[in-house]
């Protein structure tokens, strides 16, 4: 019988996959003092078109594909394969700039000991989640100043009257990573926060001492993201955090997201250099998406994988049948296509769920370095169920339905380099309302967003389980 014919990948420089511009120290810049910007519904679709979601999209897809295993030609002639794993020497031996990062994060970690959790009775979050983040507000500046150069906390230059520097719009994100001391609560737009922490060093050169090509992204993924994942779930257990913004077992998961895109990534089938993200497909030997349902080889696999860490943590903080507290993980575990597609989907579904949800995007803040700007290449969104469905005040105008817009393809579609699947569901590079989606608002139910992302390419290799590379 002879073996499935292999799925065309594109290929391209290294260098020419895009990434997060990194800014001129010498050009003129002014920083802003990040504030609000998204309040109510429709402001969303504005969103949509700013180069904040383009930056936030460039950056997620930057880190996913060096968390991509990698393979060479051995002195053999044989394919060698490198994974990238917490514990490795990404964490443990990474580049200067993440070991002074890692330094802070265990400062921020340490202040829980000096905020004990109340002992008193209370229904949701405990309030002394508050005294702990009185003492992160009170200590960022200080935080920043010590673990990073002044090079890159540098003021504004070019401008008249403006004071600000780069350290007004670090601390807003920074201080917004962490969750939310009225509400007692911590979600998937604090996860967001941090993202744009570390897109805001990375553009103000804060990780050129790395090398280039995917190495100080997995720095920054390992030895600084996983770091942080760790003391958010220790901030949930200690002070019961409710979730923020969640749809209940109907969502991916309480509280992140990001572990879920960059573990996925950690399994999928290697590519070389050049080669775009793999659609399908599995690394040799890795685990099968089904694993995650078995407590035991959750509570292994999470030393070194961000997915299984991230399925490790709902265990310890849920009980009962996997498939009742987190049925849309539990679907997921049933891809037969391997961890691409799963990747694959993630990405999507990070944009219908988390980017395109105004509970998630309202807390967003916008300075110079995420700017609620225009983007000049973004393409004004189509209507659809999902935009429709945005909370609207009562002094607010739902925006005009665009059934004569050609849609818009998410901002970072180019980054992907990759072709578009040839089966149903929401195509990798667009936006569950781009072009395609077809059907009157009142006619047409839309599917979950993980239904969609998740639909198996009718592609001659889409019967291989967990095809492995090589």
């Amino acid at each position: 019988m002879d073996a499935p014919p292999q799925p065309t990948m594109q290929q391209q420089d290294e260098d020419s996959f895009p990434t997060l511009e990194i800014l001129d120290p010498t050009a003129p810049h002014i920083f802003l003092r990040p504030s609000k910007q998204i309040n109510d519904g429709p402001d969303v679709a504005r969103f949509l078109t700013s180069k904040a979601y383009r930056d936030i999209g460039i950056f997620v897809l930057q880190l996913n594909r060096a968390m991509c295993p990698r393979k060479s030609k051995g002195d053999d002639g044989k394919d060698k394969i490198q994974t990238f794993l917490i514990g490795s020497e990404y964490e443990t031996q990474p580049a200067e700039s993440i070991r002074r990062l890692q330094e802070m994060i265990a400062k921020i970690d340490a202040f829980i000991d000096e905020a004990p959790p109340d002992q008193g009775p209370r229904r949701f979050g405990n309030v002394s989640f508050r005294k702990w983040y009185e003492l992160l507000e009170t200590q960022t500046t200080a935080l920043l100043k010590e673990h990073l150069p002044e090079t890159v906390l540098r003021p504004s230059s070019g401008g008249s009257g403006n004071n600000s520097t780069a350290e007004v719009e670090l601390a807003a994100y920074l201080l917004g990573a962490f969750g939310s001391p009225q509400r007692l609560d911590y979600g998937t737009g604090h996860e967001l926060s941090f993202l744009a922490f570390l897109g805001c060093l990375w553009k103000l050169g804060a990780f050129k001492d790395g090398k280039p090509n995917g190495d100080i992204e997995r720095n920054i993924v390992l030895g600084v993201f996983e770091p942080y994942l760790r003391v958010v779930r220790r901030l949930i257990l200690t002070y019961t955090l409710e979730p923020a913004g969640t749809h209940g077992v109907w969502g991916l998961d309480d509280h992140s997201f990001q572990p879920y895109i960059y573990g996925s990534a950690q399994l999928t089938r290697a590519i070389s250099g050049t080669d775009a993200m793999p659609m399908e497909g599995s690394l040799l030997r890795a685990p099968k998406p089904s694993s995650i349902v078995k407590p035991e080889y959750v509570d292994e696999e999470r030393k070194r994988n961000m997915y299984f860490s991230a399925v490790g943590f709902i265990n310890d903080v849920k009980k009962g049948p996997f498939w009742e507290h987190s049925p849309i993980l539990f679907d997921i575990s049933g891809i037969k296509d391997g961890w691409g597609k799963i990747n694959k989907g993630m990405i999507k579904m990070f944009n219908a769920e988390v980017l395109s949800k105004f509970p998630v995007v309202q807390h967003f803040y916008f300075g110079s370095l995420f700017s609620w700007d225009q983007d000049p290449d973004a393409v004004t969104p189509r209507q659809s169920v999902h935009m429709a469905n945005q909370h609207i005040a009562s002094t607010s105008m739902a925006p005009p339905a665009n059934p004569g817009g050609g849609g818009t393809a998410a901002p970072w579609a180019k980054a992907t380099a990759m072709p578009a699947p040839t089966g149903p569901g929401i195509p990798y590079t667009k936006v569950p309302w781009g072009p395609g989606a077809s059907g009157s608002q009142q006619q047409r139910r839309e599917p979950h967003p993980a239904n969609e992302a998740f639909r198996a390419p009718k592609a001659p290799w889409a019967k291989s389980s967990d095809r492995p590379s090589g």
